[in-house]
């Protein structure tokens, strides 16, 4: 695919030049670098005033040219900084060294006039060419943009989020940034001047990692969502079946861009951990989607579809290799020794086998406290708000039952999580009365075990790697889980490796 052109656009008069710039204010972010060109009076100090403005939060904040003091500083809430630099009277590169250029812009959003006197610079770069076009007005100018190291990605995307905004009537909506979680995507509350609320979600289409086992990347193993496409599918069919995922306001599938319904944030929790009766409804949502056919193909536009794909043993067996592979590092100091992780995995492909689905069904992935939201409002099961979702295969039924009542970030009691489970167990019975207990009992406890293998590995990967030490508060109690897991009789090959190799894991709760 041919890379975008650049940016071209008229700006008809002085109020447009600074349109532009609280526009382009929304692209930066710590590093980059604003190269502001074009002839004397092209507007490049009114451009650079406006971005520093929107920055900083002061609509009518004193922005003098720099020209005889050539840098200029400005804080940012937050303890960001902003370098306004005009180089139009730069003698010599060493002056940049004597006023501690390099360190001052280091990890700050630096914007630059005259930038061809600043030499080649590394880092996403956005640049800007003003010049006037008095034919069209005395202060009409024209704007040429782009962008190397990620910038142009990221101009391309904002420019197609103005245009969903506006086409939706979301343009003149604030925008809230909202708290994310362990994934690549990013969210942000819309809220109109009218208080209407909606949820932009930004989920450009995932690049392919590096190769890590025959040829194929991590997220193509484990059947993780490639792009928007996932979501939209998937939400589409969970609307059809009428459960309360959000409904899609405006989409732009190339861009990876949705402005979707805000659900709110009431939680299915409280201080003392799982609300008993919101957790009910969640359980009785699973047994009915379960108890249900349903396809495995999804249409997401005219000619698009979505194809759900398996949560088969090769993504299973290599998601508990996380376990080896990153929390045995993490957690004992030292990797564990072939042959020990070669019987772990033999025993984990041998038992994994044994769960293969005759009937697999939606296996949402991420169906726990942190994505459900409950909506007093409404009634029944549409009082339980489902969100990501994009992840979603075809699996077995007792793994989202595991996701649910055995949840990474709050306690779940075992007492609470047996009731839930008679109760999920009543209600597919009800629907369905070829529905195995004790095949679905020992499939429970199997998967349960898989995944609090998996996110053992995914925590310590989320610390060691990416910086992300919050999520070790949260080991104890899914190591307590495992060790609930494995004292099922399907998995006693599989404790008494543990008990072996890792008996710290297995200790006393």
């Amino acid at each position: 695919m041919p890379a975008p052109a650049a940016w071209e656009i008229m700006l008809p008069e002085e109020g447009a030049t600074e349109d532009l710039g609280r526009f382009l204010a929304d692209l930066l972010m710590p590093g980059d670098l604003v190269a502001l060109s074009g002839g004397l009076g092209g507007g490049k100090t009114t451009l650079a005033r406006a971005i520093i403005r929107e920055l900083v939060g002061e609509p009518e904040l004193d922005v003098p040219s720099p020209t005889f003091t050539l840098v200029q500083p400005y804080e940012v809430r937050g303890g960001r900084t902003i370098v306004h630099a005009d180089l139009y009277r730069l003698r010599s590169p060493d002056e940049l060294v004597e006023l501690g250029f390099d360190e001052m812009t280091e990890d700050a959003i630096t914007l630059v006039e005259w930038p061809e006197r600043l030499g080649s610079r590394d880092g996403p770069i956005l640049f800007v060419d003003l010049s006037l076009r008095p034919q069209f007005g005395d202060n009409a100018r024209f704007a040429r943009i782009d962008g190397t190291g990620g910038m142009r990605a990221r101009l391309q995307r904002a420019r197609a989020l103005k245009v969903l905004m506006e086409r939706t009537g979301w343009e003149e909506a604030t925008r809230i940034p909202m708290q994310g979680d362990a994934s690549s995507r990013a969210y942000e509350r819309l809220v109109k001047p009218d208080g209407s609320k909606g949820v932009l979600m930004i989920a450009p289409a995932r690049p392919d990692g590096p190769p890590v086992r025959n040829g194929k990347p991590y997220s193509a193993i484990v059947k993780l969502a490639e792009s928007v496409h996932a979501f939209v599918g998937v939400d589409r069919g969970l609307r059809a079946l009428g459960f309360s995922a959000p409904k899609i306001y405006g989409e732009d599938l190339a861009n990876g861009l949705l402005i979707i319904e805000d659900l709110g944030s009431e939680p299915v929790v409280d201080a003392n951990g799982p609300r008993p009766e919101r957790y009910a409804e969640a359980t009785r949502l699973l047994a009915k989607l379960h108890a249900t056919q349903l396809p495995g193909v999804l249409p997401v536009a005219d000619g698009i579809d979505h194809v759900l794909p398996p949560y088969d043993l090769e993504a299973l067996l290599f998601e508990t290799e996380l376990l080896p592979d990153w929390y045995c590092p993490a957690m004992r100091g030292e990797s564990l020794p072939g042959p020990a992780r070669s019987e772990f995995v033999a025993l984990w492909a041998e038992v994994l086998r044994s769960v293969e689905p005759a009937q697999p069904t939606w296996t949402l992935r991420d169906y726990h406290s942190p994505n459900l939201i409950w909506l007093p409002a409404r009634e029944g099961l549409e009082r339980i708000g489902v969100i990501d979702f994009q992840d979603a295969v075809l699996g077995h039924p007792a793994y989202d039952v595991a996701s649910l009542l055995q949840d990474a970030r709050v306690d779940a009691s075992p007492d609470l999580e047996l009731r839930l489970l008679g109760l999920y167990a009543r209600e597919r019975r009800a629907r369905d009365a070829d529905f195995d207990v004790e095949d679905f009992a020992r499939a429970y406890a199997i998967l349960a075990a898989q995944r609090a293998t998996k996110i053992l590995g995914i925590f310590a990967r989320l610390d060691r790697r990416d910086g992300k030490p919050g999520y070790l508060a949260h080991l104890p109690r899914i190591e307590g889980y495992l060790a609930r897991n494995l004292a099922h009789p399907a998995l006693t090959r599989l404790r008494l490796w543990h008990e072996e190799h890792l008996p710290g894991l297995l200790g006393p709760r």
